[in-house]
This record gives C-alpha cells, sequence and structure tokens, in this order.
C-alpha cells in the first residue's frame, strides 16, 4: 500500500523529513507512507484566503501523483481545503482529508467534542466545516491557542500547556467529552497523548488519524464517490487536455 502525504505550501526539508518519519513510524507494517511539498504556496495556513492560495499547486501535485499509482493522497491541513476539488480530479487515488476524518474520529469517542485550533481567525471556518462534514450537531465548541502556526514548535512544552488550558476549560465549559487537534502541525507536536493524559479525555491527533483512516480506506477497497465529486466536464469530455488548459488568462 502506498499512501503520500501532500503538504499544500512550503516547509523546511528539515521539517519535511522529520514528519515523514513519523509518518512511517505510525503506519502498519506494509504501507510506504511518503511525503511531499507543493512547489509554491503559503508558508503556513491561518487565514480563508491563505487557504485557497494553497488549492492551485496542490490541486495540479495530486493529479501528478496519481499517476505514479499512489492508492491513497492525504491533503495535510486541517482545514482540508480543496478537498472536493482534488477529489474531482483523482479516481484511482483515494484523497483522504484530515480535517473531517479527525472531526469524525472525534464525533465517535464521545457525545460532544471540541476542536482546538491555532488562532481565533479560524474559529468560524471550523463550524463551517463541521456542518460540511455532518458533525455540527456533535461539536461542542471550537476553541482557540492563538499561537502562529509557524510558532507552534519554538517551545514545545509552552503550546501543550496552552494547550492543556483551553481544554481543560472546554471540559469545564462546554461539556466537552473528546477533542481533536485542528491543526496538522499541532498533529505533529506529537503530543496528544500528553494531552489526553492531562484533561482525561481522548484526544484524536489528525496526522495519525488521517494516515490510519487511509489505510483502512484502501485496505476496504474504497474510494470517494465519482458521484459525488464528478469530474470536471471539459476535461471528462475531453474538451480540454489537462486541468491548465481550464484556466484561461486573458491577453
Amino acid at each position: 500500500m502506498r499512501i503520500v502525504y501532500v503538504v499544500p505550501g512550503l516547509m523546511d526539508p528539515n521539517e519535511v523529513a522529520r514528519r515523514g518519519n513519523l509518518l512511517q513510524e505510525w503506519a502498519f507494517e506494509g504501507t510506504k507512507a511518503d511525503i511531499v511539498c507543493v512547489p509554491e504556496g503559503p508558508a503556513s495556513i491561518e487565514s480563508m484566503y491563505e487557504e485557497y492560495l494553497s488549492i492551485p499547486a496542490t490541486a495540479k501535485l495530486m493529479v501528478d501523483l496519481e499517476k505514479k499509482g499512489y492508492d491513497a493522497a492525504i491533503l495535510g491541513c486541517a482545514g482540508d481545503p480543496g478537498l472536493d476539488a482534488m477529489r474531482e480530479l483523482t479516481t484511482s487515488m483515494t484523497v483522504i482529508g484530515p480535517g473531517q476524518t479527525g472531526m469524525h474520529a472525534a464525533a465517535m469517542m464521545g457525545h460532544r467534542f471540541s476542536l482546538v485550533t491555532i488562532a481565533d481567525s479560524m474559529i468560524q471556518s471550523s463550524y463551517d466545516m463541521a456542518y460540511k462534514a455532518g458533525v455540527l450537531q456533535k461539536l461542542a465548541s471550537v476553541v482557540s491557542v492563538n499561537i502562529p502556526v509557524l510558532e507552534l514548535m519554538d517551545n514545545i512544552e509552552h503550546s501543550l500547556q496552552k494547550i492543556i488550558a483551553v481544554c481543560k476549560t472546554a471540559i469545564e465549559n462546554d461539556r466537552t467529552d473528546a477533542f481533536v487537534l485542528g491543526c496538522m502541525t499541532m498533529g505533529f507536536l506529537n503530543v496528544a497523548e500528553d494531552i489526553e493524559k492531562a484533561v482525561g479525555v481522548p484526544v484524536v491527533n489528525p496526522a495519525k488519524a488521517c494516515l490510519k483512516f487511509a489505510e483502512a480506506v484502501v485496505g476496504c477497497g474504497l474510494g470517494h464517490s465519482k458521484k459525488a465529486f464528478a469530474s470536471p466536464p471539459k476535461l471528462s469530455s475531453g474538451k480540454v487536455a489537462s486541468i491548465d488548459d481550464l484556466y484561461i488568462k486573458g491577453k
């Protein structure tokens, strides 16, 4: 089984390698887990605008990765930017969104889950994603640590304690009984187990959850529905030869 994790933005090569090692460590025996980055895009995603900026280059890379024979691809942002578009453009390669996957996992682990995001600017879009994922009724709250993505790893202990603090507040104020980390950098801090011990309820690491879900889906022989995510008509009819031809530049 071949699974690829696609970072929809630019990232330091050393961090890419570290995350790749974690993915392979988490993977089942027999799974080859690769990681790749888009050649251009935002340095981090902390707004809807940055999500949209990441989509074109990521979509093009997804098409190339399908041609290379990967069984599944993980869209490496917890906001799932462009997930529906990636699924429209691929057929034999299942595309997994860690945002939706993590939310569904948390929803199954309790009655009321909360999502921990990085900034207040991402709170409303998290509710929108929960609605789209069909789990809004089980979402108790979205809470923010207000630490920029690129600073989460500067002081991991500080980040961990801030996450624990907002989780404890959500348990007390929102009757939360499970959590999902709403940021892939949070996930790759690899501290979900530490948070769980501190707060006493399940904490879903979206990085690990989406990998294991991808393995399960591929193992079951499943893929995203092409009725739900139909190929772009111009592409499927042959009116255009590639996704590049769907975008026309004015003279």
